[in-house]
């Protein structure tokens, strides 16, 4: 897989992750409470983030640290995976220390962009734990809409869980950020 694009706003750079990111993202993934709602336990060591990184950092997954202009430490990520024909999984992780400051919803708005947009994928979509309400506010804040819920679909650290899938289109999208280019078909 080739280098993922750098994702620039005036306050956040989004660029591939990397190994060495490991120190900086143990703090997030080690957060047992930011972690509860993840398809994984928090971490242990650092040993183990870095293990955890490396498909990313080697472009086997598509996955973004977040970092804000001028300071390249990963705040978390945000990530897009091919499901299908034009269908993308998305996800995200930020530190709870950056929370409240819309850098979630930054990031994730220029993933749609790149996604969406610049790739012309037709459809993404979000998995959520039906009890993650932060996360199911910022997908809905941005214009996802909850299209099912999954029973018993997980079995995660924390239990048998039960899914929720938001999705957003390509068109939708697009009406929502004001593109008038011709987005075909």
């Amino acid at each position: 897989m080739s280098a993922l694009p750098v994702l620039v706003s005036d306050r956040l750079v989004l660029r591939q992750v990397r190994i060495d990111d490991a120190d900086a993202l143990f703090g997030v993934l080690s957060d047992s409470e930011l972690m509860r709602w993840w398809s994984s336990g928090p971490h242990r060591s650092v040993d183990e983030t870095r293990a955890y990184l490396e498909p990313a950092a080697n472009g086997d997954w598509r996955c973004w640290a977040i970092t804000l202009a001028g300071n390249d430490e990963a705040l978390g990520w945000v990530n897009a995976h091919h499901r299908r024909a034009n269908v993308v999984e998305i996800g995200y992780i930020l530190a709870r220390a950056c929370w409240g400051r819309g850098i979630a919803r930054e990031a994730v708005a220029m993933l749609l962009d790149q996604v969406l947009i610049a790739e012309g994928e037709r459809r993404v979509f979000a998995d959520v734990d039906p009890e993650n309400t932060q996360s199911i506010a910022l997908l809905s804040k941005i214009g996802f809409q909850l299209e099912g819920r999954l029973r018993a679909e997980w079995e995660t650290h924390i239990g048998v869980r039960d899914s929720l899938i938001y999705g957003l289109l390509r068109d939708e999208w697009a009406q929502r950020t004001g593109v008038t280019q011709d987005l075909g078909a």
